[in-house]
């Protein structure tokens, strides 16, 4: 598997009498991976384990079942299951420096992600970021509920109060939107929250927020997340 690179093999990492697989597992649902004190997320947060993900639950990244059998990751830009993995732990944990291959962390749970899938070969999977944003057409407002309680809520807590959101850094939702006129003048606040959502931190719009890609959320459950928030 590619974790140091191709034809690197990795063994299994004593962590005292932990099994390095069970370790690995501790690792993946704690936010602690990341020492930052302004992490609240795990990897668990933002990817399911399992071939086929729990119903009411919508993941911002891709199901991790046979994900260390794949041939890239990220849509192809990266090759070596590490470096995927470190994207993450920096660009949306907080993680300062990168889960060097010798850590025992790191191959902890290079194990556990090993230990997702039966198959020595698995297909790449999609993963299509949208480039330019443009509006969507608004769609039914209850199946937008829906859509804020399986893809939203766990971060952002509940409408309008944020109760249960998981980290005070998180905004509230949709009263953020009465920032937007001074923060982007000229722009419709539904079109800040597509950026938002459709690219996350980057473009220093969306905090530490992870970009749902297409294939996560199409345009038609956001445009019902859209009426449902009245954005």
């Amino acid at each position: 598997m590619k974790w140091l690179g191709l034809g690197a093999v990795l063994l299994a990492a004593g962590c005292g009498p932990t099994p390095a697989a069970e370790y690995g597992e501790e690792l993946f649902r704690d936010a602690a991976l990341s020492e930052s004190q302004y992490n609240s997320f795990s990897c668990a947060t933002c990817h399911a384990t399992t071939a086929t993900p729990p119903a009411g639950k919508v993941y911002v990244g891709l199901s991790l079942h046979n994900v260390a059998a794949r041939p890239h990751w990220w849509g192809g830009y990266e090759t070596r299951l590490l470096d995927a993995v470190n994207f993450c732990y920096t660009a949306f944990m907080r993680g300062v420096t990168p889960l060097a291959p010798e850590d025992p962390k790191s191959r902890a749970l290079y194990e556990y992600l090993v230990s997702l899938g039966p198959d020595a070969q698995a297909p790449a999977q999609p993963f299509t970021l949208v480039k330019d944003i443009t509006d969507v057409p608004r769609g039914n407002a209850s199946r937008g509920a829906d859509v804020y309680k399986a893809a939203c809520q766990e971060c952002h807590g509940e409408p309008h109060t944020g109760k249960g959101r998981i980290t005070e850094l998180a905004s509230i939702l949709p009263e953020v939107a009465q920032d937007y006129g001074t923060l982007f003048p000229g722009v419709s606040p539904g079109l800040v929250f597509i950026e938002k959502v459709r690219h996350g931190r980057f473009f220093g719009v969306g905090g530490n927020m992870p970009p749902y890609s297409q294939q996560a959320l199409s345009d038609q459950d956001l445009g019902a997340l859209l009426e449902f928030l009245r954005l």
